[in-house]
């Protein structure tokens, strides 16, 4: 199939339309239900880390029926906030992680976590991709949410040439129009679950295939 012109505009009012009916990314799906604190947002994206997104929301929602704010989670204690999110991976050293968060906060920061990047990264379990969700979604800044989608599909599309997902998200910092750092994770992330697959993509029936170099796919559905 001949290919046209790459316009990221047009690809992702394409992916927009593609995805509407998917389920969302477990961040947004959390904030669009009101967890959208820091404090939420940065405990959902611990929860995430190598876990599947249903599993993230249950055990992000029963950690938040008892414990949205860092004072209740100390109280909780690790054993109280591993009991709620039992399911996902190493859920013991994220308990920990997240009641260490929650110290800090009362201790440091009057019981808050402020949108500063630098207090972000220096929480435990808080690495580039969770900082830049929280700082976008519980801050409202323009900042680019590299997971493991992201990276893939922005490579396969060839619309940036990288190896690894921390220069994807250098690459997309200069190339990608600011009014869609926010959304590119929001749409990637069911995008390339469900579509633009890691094994066997669906491209003969990708919304994008005419404007997508399949860099890298030898085979595919």
């Amino acid at each position: 199939m001949a290919k046209r012109e790459f316009h990221i505009g047009a690809v992702l009012r394409r992916v927009r339309r593609a995805v509407a009916g998917l389920p969302k990314a477990a961040l947004f799906e959390l904030a669009e239900a009101g967890h959208r604190t820091v404090f939420e947002q940065v405990a959902a994206c611990i929860i995430s880390t190598r876990t599947r997104d249903e599993v993230t929301l249950a055990a992000a929602q029963r950690l938040f029926a008892a414990a949205r704010t860092p004072a209740a989670a100390a109280r909780l204690g690790v054993v109280g906030l591993d009991a709620r999110i039992r399911g996902c991976t190493f859920h013991e050293r994220k308990a920990a992680q997240i009641h260490e968060i929650a110290r800090r906060a009362l201790a440091e920061r009057g019981g808050d976590l402020p949108c500063d990047e630098e207090v972000l990264r220096s929480l435990p379990g808080v690495g580039a991709k969770c900082a830049n969700l929280v700082l976008a979604i519980a801050c409202g800044q323009p900042r680019i949410g590299v997971d493991a989608h992201v990276h893939r599909v922005t490579n396969r599309w060839g619309y940036v040439r990288t190896s690894r997902p921390e220069a994807t998200a250098r690459a997309l910092a200069e190339k990608l129009p600011r009014r869609y750092w926010v959304e590119i994770n929001r749409l990637l992330v069911p995008f390339g679950k469900h579509i633009c697959t890691g094994r066997l993509p669906r491209c003969s029936t990708c919304p994008v295939l005419e404007y997508c170099r399949q860099v890298g796919v030898e085979a595919h559905r």
